[in-house]
């Protein structure tokens, strides 16, 4: 079995199957796969890739300088990119314990989020420090999943066959037929 696939011993049948994480695959689910491996690697990939970007926006500051825009622009782009990425990192943080409420929010977010990226990379690296993200999300919906299933399954009558035929005979074996 590989480490992308179902750990969840629900290999051979029906039932729910837990859900990919980015990075991660089901590993979450046992914490097994190198899962604290690749925690550490995806934190640390998202730090070294906001200090990169961070580098890139200061150069962009800098032409911003040379070019002698003046003190009003140079600010409005420091408030811009400081707002969208706070903005960006909330976004991100609250997508890791719930669903987004409408795909037109999230939609109408798309560009601010392009702008902030630095904040979503920096939520996506603390919340390595945790968790996967996604993990908690993804945990609570399997569990009520599996649960609701195995509710399913004690609950149902399966079939008409074998519902009389708790000694082993088969229904209507032994009673008489009717007319």
């Amino acid at each position: 079995m590989s480490e992308n696939t179902e750990h969840s011993g629900t290999t051979t049948g029906g039932g729910p199957r837990p859900e990919p994480l980015r990075y991660f695959g089901t590993t979450w689910v046992e914490h097994d796969g190198h899962y604290g491996l690749r925690r550490a690697a995806v934190a640390a990939g998202s730090l070294v890739t906001a200090f990169a970007a961070a580098l890139v926006l200061r150069f962009a500051y800098q032409g911003l300088s040379i070019a002698e825009v003046g003190g009003f622009v140079n600010g409005l782009v420091v408030v811009m990119f400081a707002v969208c990425s706070a903005i960006a990192f909330r976004k991100t943080w609250e997508s890791f314990t719930r669903r987004p409420s409408g795909a037109a929010t999230e939609d109408a977010l798309r560009g601010l989020k392009a702008i902030g990226f630095i904040g979503s990379l920096i939520a996506y690296a603390l919340r390595c420090f945790v968790e996967a993200p996604g993990e908690q999300l993804r945990r609570a919906e399997y569990e009520t999943a599996k649960t609701q299933y195995a509710r399913r399954r004690t609950t149902r009558s399966g079939n008409p066959a074998h519902r009389d035929a708790k000694d082993g005979t088969a229904r209507g074996a032994g009673r008489p037929k009717r007319p």
